[in-house]
């Protein structure tokens, strides 16, 4: 029976995300071996370690509480860690909660398919183009570095508008902060949104399409500097280490085989490996054991042979894989 335990004054403090990377991040933790309990009522569940205490918040806020040492790691998006500019440690990409940021415009509009055309058609109108959006800075960043907008307004920055801030020169350009429903702005209220997008099917449902791309990111594992330097960094490497051994996991297989001696061989040759497969003599004279983990990427490849030449056949989809020697922090 698993034990659950609440925070301590030496546990390391560990923020994960609620919303939309939320349920990843459960089934994520599960695979690595942890439990939380409580979830579903408080922001503040136990864990089946004694020596990490769990918080639940937005994504958003995660890279500068890391940042700032009121967590020592956690779990967040790129676009979030770029978004706020946080002095944080990456140690790993988990590998889910892929999404692209894009750049979007109502369906209706057919003959608008860059940025270029968009930003061509406000001008054309001799008004401003508006875009809404969560990510401020990311779309800032990318919109100067545009070379069409570059080639217009050189290094002027476009107008920034919070209900609490107004800055930049560049009012042909206006990049309005929202607080959600970003995609139910355009046309009325916007001519142009940069949202995350998954599948595209909450774009499609608002009549919108995405015209390009500006950031890919997926959830990463991030770490405050200073833990790293502390004795806490021994217990963040073990968490590193389970993550890492999740992320490999999903990209393999493990197989178990039983090949003839005359065969064995043959087999060997094109049996891929993490290091080496281990073979080991049956009861039976003249018939082995291979035990080994492959990439799934290559069992379609090699079923054909292990088909010809093998016998009994088990394949399994591991928990973890872990290279522990590869799990370190840089100094």
């Amino acid at each position: 029976m698993l034990a659950f335990t609440k925070a301590t004054n030496t546990s390391v403090r560990f923020a994960i995300p609620k919303g939309s990377l939320e349920l990843q991040t459960y089934k994520f933790l599960e695979e690595a071996g942890y439990s939380l309990s409580g979830q579903e009522r408080s922001y503040r569940p136990s864990i089946n370690d004694p020596e990490l205490s769990v918080k639940i918040l937005r994504p958003q806020e995660i890279p500068q509480l890391v940042e700032e040492g009121a967590y020592d790691i956690g779990i967040t998006g790129l676009d979030w860690i770029y978004e706020t500019s946080a002095n944080v440690e990456v140690l790993q990409d988990l590998e889910y909660g892929a999404v692209s940021i894009v750049l979007a415009v109502s369906k209706n509009w057919e003959e608008i398919n860059s940025f270029e055309d968009l930003l061509k058609k406000t001008l054309a109108e001799n008004r401003p183009l508006k875009i809404y959006t969560e990510y401020i800075n990311l779309s800032l960043s990318w919109i100067i570095n545009n070379s069409y907008y570059r080639s217009i307004f050189g290094n002027s920055e476009p107008q920034i508008i919070t209900p609490w801030m107004r800055k930049g020169s560049n009012e042909k350009v206006k990049l309005f902060l929202s607080f959600g429903a970003t995609e139910a702005k355009p046309p009325e209220d916007s001519d142009a949104i940069i949202d995350a997008m998954s599948t595209g099917i909450t774009l499609e449902e608002n009549e919108l399409k995405p015209i390009c791309t500006i950031f890919n990111s997926t959830a990463r594992l991030i770490a405050n500097k200073n833990s790293l330097k502390t004795k806490k960094k021994e217990k963040i490497l073990d968490v590193l280490s389970l993550f890492k051994g999740v992320v490999e996991a999903r990209k393999r297989l493990h197989i178990f085989v039983n090949v003839k001696e005359e065969n064995l061989q043959v087999l060997l040759s094109v049996l891929p490996a993490l290091k080496g497969p281990t073979v080991s003599p049956l009861s039976q004279k003249g018939w082995y054991a291979v035990n080994t983990v492959i990439e799934k990427s290559s069992f379609l490849k090699i079923l054909p042979m292990l088909r010809k030449y093998a016998q009994g056949l088990v394949v399994h989809s591991p928990r973890q894989v872990m290279s522990l020697e590869e799990v370190k922090i840089e100094e």
